[in-house]
């Protein structure tokens, strides 16, 4: 048996990108023992993968605000990695922080190189480097890497190897059709006008379909109502914890959304998705999910609502 750590520790899109890594690995080595160290608000979607054991969550946004207070936290988790004798250990995110996690464990560390890794100083903690080209979409640099450490050439389809949480929300009818539109996103330039979305849900709503606006904090929540309020047929939801999310978006017929993790789990889940993007290029972190998901626009090249509604009903007949 072989026991294998991954690390990978935000962002949720990030995390989500790794994914097929635990996929591949499992494809490759059915009785490995897979844990993963992730931050500890997106533990929730790699424990959504059935080959992995055990996530250990990290906190270390909460971490750095102050080390000093944090020691014994930070100390006590460290010992804890240390009490698995991992046969491989590797760490897709490239970053000082999770590189320093590293350290807990006492060899077979792996990671990306030099020229390779987001920071570079994060591969002088690792045993093993390997040289990733940087220009390709983070998914297939999570799943090259991992196959350079573990020995084996990645297949040609990445597969997330999730299935939404068996979970009924008793504020939605499941049985009726519905698309979940993902308008809140952390930057406020990666933000699609509110007219727009007022006349996409018009449109969809002409369809038949419900439209869903979840939410995540109070400046979110006021314009889902907003939004929820000039949109026929459309729901401000309450306030949904990720697994909560995770059962809405699987069971949705199509997401549309910003820039945002909630965007990254839908077309995880293989639905329809439609990624906006108003301030950030979407080739190397955009959505990632075959003929399932479509990244529309760029830095200040915000789509149409004519190009959203016309790929829409291309992906959904194409469903």
């Amino acid at each position: 048996m072989t026991d294998i750590l991954l690390i990978k520790t935000s962002s949720m899109g990030d995390v989500l990108h790794n994914l097929p890594v635990a996929s591949d690995i499992a494809k490759r080595f059915p009785h490995a023992q897979i844990d993963w160290v992730v931050e500890e608000s997106f533990a929730a979607m790699p424990a959504l993968h059935p080959a992995v054991r055990n996530v250990i969550p990290v906190a270390m946004r909460r971490w750095r605000k102050s080390w000093w207070a944090s020691r014994h936290e930070i100390r006590a988790i460290c010992k804890s990695l240390g009490k698995t004798d991992y046969d491989h250990v590797i760490d897709t995110q490239g970053l000082l922080k999770s590189a320093i996690i590293t350290r807990c464990l006492s060899h077979s560390r792996a990671g990306y190189d030099w020229h390779s890794a987001r920071e570079p100083l994060a591969s002088l903690f690792y045993d093993h480097t390997y040289s990733v080209a940087r220009d390709l979409h983070a998914v297939e640099r999570n799943r090259i890497l991992a196959g350079f450490a573990l020995g084996y050439e990645p297949s040609s389809t990445a597969d997330y190897g999730i299935r939404p949480p068996g979970l009924e929300l008793d504020w939605l009818d499941f049985g009726k059709p519905y698309i979940v539109l993902l308008h809140a996103t952390s930057r406020d330039d990666k933000l699609w006008n509110e007219k727009n979305w007022v006349m996409l849900g018009h449109e969809l709503a002409l369809d038949g379909f419900q439209l869903i606006l979840p939410w995540g904090n109070a400046k979110e929540h006021q314009r889902s109502q907003r939004l929820a309020a000039s949109i026929p047929n459309a729901t401000c939801p309450p306030t949904l914890n990720l697994t909560e999310a995770a059962a809405l978006l699987g069971k949705a017929r199509a997401a549309i959304g910003v820039d945002t993790g909630l965007s990254h789990l839908a077309a995880a889940f293989n639905i329809p998705t439609i990624g906006i993007y108003t301030a950030t290029e979407p080739g190397l972190t955009g959505l990632y999910a075959g003929q399932t998901a479509v990244n529309l626009g760029g830095i200040h090249k915000p789509p149409s609502v004519d190009i959203v509604l016309a790929t829409c009903h291309r992906l959904l007949g194409d469903a």
